[in-house]
C-alpha cells in the first residue's frame, strides 16, 4: 500500500476539503433551529440519532465536517487515509438519500428534485473510494 500523498491527489482533495470544511464551520454556531432541522432530518433516516439532543448533534457533525476537510487539506494526511473518511462520510449522505422517503422516484434509483441535493454526493464517494483503491493498487514507491 502507497501511503505518499501525489501531486495529482492534491487539486480534488482541496477542492473537496475546503467544501467540507466551510459546511463543518458554518454548522459550528448554528441557532437551535437549525440544529433541530439537521437533527431531525438526519435522526428521521438514522433513529439511533433521536437519542442525542439536537445541539449536540450539529456539533458532532460540525465537528466530523471540520476534522475530514482539514485531513484532505493537509497533504501530510496520507490520501488513503483521507479517501477513507470522505468514503465514510460519503456513505451516510447516500444512506439519506437511499432511506428518506421523497428523495428518490418510485421504485428508482433516480432523483427527484428534493433529492438532488443529496444524490449529487455520489462524486464523494467516487473520490473517495477512488483514493483508497489507487493506494492499495499502486506500487509501494521505492525510497
Amino acid at each position: 500500500m502507497r501511503w505518499k500523498t501525489r501531486a495529482r491527489d492534491l487539486p480534488p482533495r482541496f477542492a473537496i476539503g475546503a467544501f467540507i470544511l466551510n459546511s463543518g464551520l458554518s454548522k459550528r454556531d448554528a441557532d437551535a433551529d437549525a440544529a433541530g432541522r439537521l437533527h431531525g432530518f438526519a435522526s428521521s433516516t438514522y433513529p439511533v440519532l433521536g437519542k442525542v439532543d439536537a445541539p449536540t448533534f450539529t456539533r458532532w457533525l460540525s465537528t466530523s465536517e471540520i476534522a475530514l476537510g482539514a485531513a484532505l487539506l493537509a497533504p501530510v494526511v496520507p490520501t488513503a487515509v483521507a479517501g477513507a473518511g470522505l468514503a465514510a462520510f460519503a456513505g451516510g449522505l447516500l444512506g439519506l438519500y437511499l432511506r428518506t422517503p421523497g428523495m428518490r422516484r418510485e421504485g428508482s434509483l433516480r432523483p427527484t428534485e428534493q433529492g438532488t441535493a443529496l444524490a449529487k454526493d455520489i462524486w464523494l464517494l467516487g473520490v473517495g473510494v477512488g483514493f483508497v483503491l489507487d493506494a492499495v493498487t499502486s506500487p509501494r514507491d521505492r525510497d
